[in-house]
């Protein structure tokens, strides 16, 4: 089992939605190494995402954000970033 994610700038829109192709891009190439890992024989029975939403990170406060769904933290209100959406397509496609 593991996990793992990564902080990058969200890009807002002026439709709303929140641009995140550079997490999208880090997830889809570390999904082709757990699959080629698996492929040479590692025993890789699941992975997480770090992290669903944005929250707050022992290291950098609220000031990085690591999660597949924007929260605006005043308001708690939650949008799903590109990286949300890719990864849905992902999980009905059943893999990358």
């Amino acid at each position: 089992m593991t996990e793992n994610g990564a902080a990058f700038p969200d890009d807002r829109r002026r439709d709303g939605r929140i641009d995140d192709q550079d997490r999208v891009e880090y997830l889809r190439a570390h999904f082709a190494a757990a699959g080629r890992a698996i492929a040479e024989g590692v025993r890789l029975r699941g992975y997480q995402v770090w992290s669903l939403l944005d929250n707050f990170e022992w290291a950098f406060g609220y000031d990085k954000r690591f999660g597949l769904v924007h929260v605006d933290y005043p308001t708690q209100k939650r949008t799903p970033k590109s990286s949300a959406l890719w990864y849905r397509g992902v999980i009905e496609q059943g893999g990358v």
